[in-house]
């Protein structure tokens, strides 16, 4: 959830409607796209 908070700035509030399974989708987007700004 740190890596939606800091990449998508969401607040735990957006999150806690989220399944696990979307939260593990959603991770894997953040983390795409935080190697892709930061030239990973």
């Amino acid at each position: 959830m740190a890596d939606l908070a800091l990449v998508f700035h969401w607040a735990p509030a957006d999150m806690e409607s989220l399944g696990l399974s979307e939260l593990i989708e959603w991770r894997e987007r953040a983390r795409t796209r935080w190697e892709q700004g930061n030239g990973q």
